[in-house]
């Protein structure tokens, strides 16, 4: 299971990087994850610094951490 969630992130990083930051709904589209491998990529990629998450009301948004 480690290795899938690290290929998530992976692909999450990847979409990021390639589109700019992006809510929830949009990396699911992106990355056809499901919602529970997603939202554990983004929970990997948080606890790295990877990236930074704003959260405007119910609305949750991602992008790259520079550096």
């Amino acid at each position: 299971m480690e290795r899938e969630i690290g290929d998530g992130a992976g692909m999450i990083w990847q979409y990021l990087h390639e589109h700019g930051p992006a809510t929830l709904g949009r990396l699911r589209q992106g990355t056809k994850l499901s919602e529970q491998l997603l939202l554990m990529g983004v929970g990997w990629l948080a606890r790295e610094g990877k990236v930074s998450i704003d959260q405007q009301g119910r609305t949750v948004k991602l992008s790259l951490r520079e550096g």
